[in-house]
């Protein structure tokens, strides 16, 4: 959302229009002494949004002592590319009109279309109050609240929600009663249901407004008078001001820091140049050194494959010997394996004929128990399946179970261990004695729990630092939370309301696990492998009964008198062993004498090859080229690693990135304070030409006469509007409504939040709570982190960490699709001069992305904003 026109008539101090043109889309820094009407623009804006137009509670919109007067506000802002005009007028011929490109809106149906938009809503009887300012609310800073972040929220919190895509909750309140009645009775006296003046009252304030209709004009036409003669004063003093020429001064900065940037930018250039000599440089060394190690490695390898040659010739003469004795083992072996499988052979046929026998027999005995045992699993199988529908109804995993304890358990030591290792101090002061203890001053006697480091003032003698000793409590604390919320979360996933009713249902399905547990043994007692196994078992039994006496019908016994088939199969797996082992030994031997005679054929030629290259002249000459080389590379390349690194120092301090954004702040700021004196110039001229039309008229005789008459009607008027507004008050208040919100907002806040943040304190962060309120600012500093809560922060603090979460609230409503605009009434006041440079840096990245308008006392404090200050006081002269 940009503003793009203000103009207001008739408001408070402006009496006479005041129009303000060509707003800039990001930041706008108004600029005026106190009462100058700064505070008075950002109430027309807020009155054109907040107030219902047909209000009868908005007559301090009036300016003072004129009850008829007409106050009106006129609005054009542009969003989502299309142009809004908003006119409003208050108490008299009220009116509110809205055009939005073509469409055109009026009345209620207007207000609460901008209140859709911009996310806020309206009282329902009396003036708008920040209760009712939503998002507006949050966005906008009245002096002296920029640190109340955490009402501001609060009050936005249905509006943010609704925005951001959370659900709403609402509490309805209602009031009313006898009271309610009488008082409306005495107050329709002086005013009509609509709140308008009626009978003697209105009789009164028509009379009243005749003589004040004719003393304002005097008035102002005296007043028009004193305001351009002091205003030309001004102007002229300013005018010798800018003969200095000041905004020169800001364009010698900009050239200055130009003709850095252009250095430090060549700079960067010849560093880039020098790194691509180094890595060359290093490419060579590595080659060199590659090269001499080859040889090294050459010399080595010259004296290994000598003794290899020996020892390959020893190692063949050793092979050689073991011929005859493997060939006699290995015919010996053949012979006896051949005399243990004929053997084999008889035994197992005898064999086979007893195992068929002995096979009926068993196959009988286990065919009448399978049939048993398959009656019993149905009916044990049937029963198991309705336990295990019950037990799936009452499920609990013991694990969780286990962990729900501990936690529990947990929690209470983490408490019990925070009380214990918190340091303890008991003082006792003499009673005109008092020390200083944080915020809080200590007299008397007593006894303070350290739960975190704290500052003990003693006047007159110093400050005492004190860091509890033991365990770091604040990390208990915070250990404790952890394992609480853990709870909770666990409670809610297990469908429990509490650790009593997890341990019922896990005692329940532990005795119905134990009863499945005893059917499930008792089962597989009957049926290891299954039901449908035991089924297929039994049949498979059924068939085996029937080939085995098929087979012993045809099959007869064998009458031999042998050796057993285990003697008989143990008899011919040694001689196979026997066999198999003489095998591999004449095979081991054949391949060790052709290994060893082919190692030694291999190693007298590569001793060969390597003792002729060794001896070779060019060799040797190329070896002492590539040791005087690497020594010369390597000189070379640490110069170029010193020029570098002095380098790259000069470009880290000359900050190139920051040189940009001075030029560009310097020269905006130069700008801007030449437009302003040009702009003085053109003024000062338009007022010496409009006093010397003007001249005394003899208006104070005229004013004073007037002034008689007024003051008797005025007396009899402060009577009756007292009256009616001791009523009014009284009929809004037993008619207020009472609001109640329930929030919870669940949206990436820490974000933007971190962005801003970082411009201020690198690797800090800002803490929020489930409410997006900001809770605790998390910093580091050497190399230890400290955490201060939001509400224990200075003022000033508070104040600037107000801002931020705003912002970072308008980053989170732009990305939700919704307007934001930014008015800041004389926020950050309270800013240290150090403090204040990032914050200004900060407001000019916002200021990318958001309208900002600025209004300020102090244009000192922001003539380096890169912005074009507008005066209060050329503002209202150029009306």
């Amino acid at each position: 959302m940009k503003l793009r026109r203000l103009r207001v008539e008739q408001f408070c101090q402006f009496r006479q229009p005041l129009e303000i043109r060509g707003l800039e889309p990001g930041l706008n820094l108004f600029t005026g002494p106190n009462e100058s009407g700064k505070t008075t623009l950002v109430r027309a804006i807020r009155a054109a949004f907040f107030e219902r137009y047909r209000s009868s509670s908005v007559e301090d919109l009036q300016p003072w002592g004129d009850s008829a007067a007409a106050p009106s506000i006129e609005l054009e802002f542009e969003w989502q590319g299309e142009c809004w005009h908003l006119a409003k007028r208050f108490i008299r011929q009220k009116r509110c009109d809205l055009r939005k490109g073509d469409q055109s809106f009026d009345g209620e149906e207007a207000e609460d279309m901008l209140a859709g938009l911009l996310g806020y809503q309206f009282a329902g009887r009396g003036a708008s109050k920040a209760e009712h300012w939503g998002i507006p609310g949050l966005l906008w800073i009245e002096q002296g609240t920029g640190q109340d972040i955490h009402t501001a929220v609060t009050h936005a919190g249905d509006h943010l929600k609704s925005a951001l895509g959370q659900t709403l909750g609402e509490v309805a309140s209602s009031a009313g009663d006898g009271m309610t009645a009488l008082v409306q009775r005495e107050r329709a006296i002086l005013l009509t249901p609509s709140g308008k003046p009626t009978g003697d009252y209105a009789r009164i304030l028509q009379e009243h407004g005749q003589y004040r209709a004719k003393l304002e004009e005097i008035d102002t036409r005296i007043a028009t008078y004193r305001q351009q003669v002091d205003r030309l004063g001004e102007l002229q003093q300013l005018q010798r001001d800018d003969t200095a020429r000041p905004w020169e001064h800001y364009r010698q900065q900009v050239r200055q820091t130009q003709a850095r940037l252009a250095e430090v930018e060549r700079w960067v250039l010849e560093q880039q140049r020098e790194q691509r000599d180094l890595q060359h440089c290093q490419e060579m060394q590595q080659w060199c050194s590659d090269q001499l190690r080859h040889f090294a490695r050459q010399q080595q390898e010259c004296q290994q494959r000598d003794m290899a040659r020996q020892q390959a010739a020893a190692a063949l003469e050793e092979v050689q010997a073991r011929q005859p004795q493997v060939q006699t083992v290995l015919c010996r072996a053949q012979a006896t394996y051949q005399q243990a499988r004929e053997a084999l052979a008889q035994a197992r046929q005898q064999e086979q004929h007893n195992t068929l026998v002995r096979e009926l027999a068993l196959l009988r005995e286990e065919l009448a128990t399978t049939e048993s045992a398959w009656q019993q699993a149905q009916e044990l199988q049937s029963r198991l399946l309705a336990q295990r529908t019950q037990l799936q109804a009452l499920h609990i995993d013991t694990r969780q179970l286990g962990q729900l304890q501990k936690l529990r358990q947990e929690c209470s030591d983490l408490e019990i261990q925070r009380k214990a290792v918190a340091t303890r101090l008991q003082f006792a002061l003499e009673p005109s004695q008092r020390l200083q203890w944080g915020d809080e001053v200590l007299e008397g006697q007593g006894e303070r729990l350290l739960l975190e480091p704290v500052s003990l003032s003693i006047e007159g003698m110093g400050v005492l630092h004190i860091q509890p000793g033991g365990e770091d409590v604040a990390d208990l604390a915070r250990r404790q939370q952890t394992r609480q919320d853990r709870f909770a979360a666990m409670l809610e996933k297990m469908g429990v309301a509490d650790l009593a009713q997890a341990q019922e249902r896990a005692q329940q399905c532990r005795s119905l696990q134990e009863e499945i547990r005893h059917n499930e043994l008792r089962l597989h007692q009957c049926a290891s492998k299954g039901v449908a196994e035991l089924e297929q078992e039994l049949q498979l039994q059924r068939q085996r009964l029937h080939l085995l006496e098929q087979q012993q019908t045809h099959a007869s016994p064998v009458a031999i008198d042998c050796i057993g088939v285990a003697h008989a199969e143990a008899q011919s797996e040694a001689a196979r062993e026997k066999l198999k082992a003489a095998e591999q030994a004449e095979a081991d031997f054949r391949r060790d004498f052709s290994l060893a005679e082919q190692a030694w054929r291999n190693a007298d030629a590569e001793w060969q090859r390597v003792e002729r290259e060794l001896q070779s002249a060019e060799r040797q000459q190329r070896e002492q080229q590539l040791h005087a080389q690497r020594l010369e590379l390597q000189g070379m390349e640490s110069a170029l690693r010193a020029s570098i690194s002095h380098r790259q120092q000069e470009i880290d301090a000359a900050n190139p990135e920051l040189l940009r954004q001075d030029i560009e702040r310097l020269s905006r700021t130069a700008d801007g304070m030449e437009k302003i004196a040009q702009e003085r110039a053109q003024e000062c001229d338009r007022l010496q030409t409009s006093l010397e039309a003007l001249g005394a008229q003899g208006l104070e005789e005229q004013r004073t006469s007037l002034l008689l008459e007024q003051q008797r009607v005025e007396r009899r008027r402060d009577e009756l509007s007292r009256r009616a507004a001791a009523l009014n008050a009284l009929l809004q208040l037993l008619q207020a409504k009472r609001q109640e919100l329930v929030q919870r907002l669940q949206q990436p806040l820490q974000r933007h939040l971190d962005r801003y943040l970082q411009l201020m304190f690198p690797q800090a962060s800002l803490r929020v709570d489930e409410n997006l309120i900001p809770e605790q600012l998390v910093r580091t500093s050497h190399h230890r982190e400290a955490r201060d809560s939001f509400a224990m922060l200075s003022f000033g603090a508070r104040e600037q960490m107000g801002l931020i979460s705003r912002l970072a609230y308008a980053d989170l409503l732009q990305e939700a699709n919704r307007p934001t605009l930014i008015i800041l009434d004389d926020a950050l006041v309270h800013s240290d001069r150090q403090r204040l440079e990032p914050m200004k840096r900060i407001l000019f990245d916002a200021a990318r992305r958001h309208q900002i308008l600025l209004f300020t006392c102090h244009p000192d404090k922001w003539h380096d904003l890169g912005v074009t200050a507008r005066e209060m006081q050329s503002l209202r002269a150029g009306a």
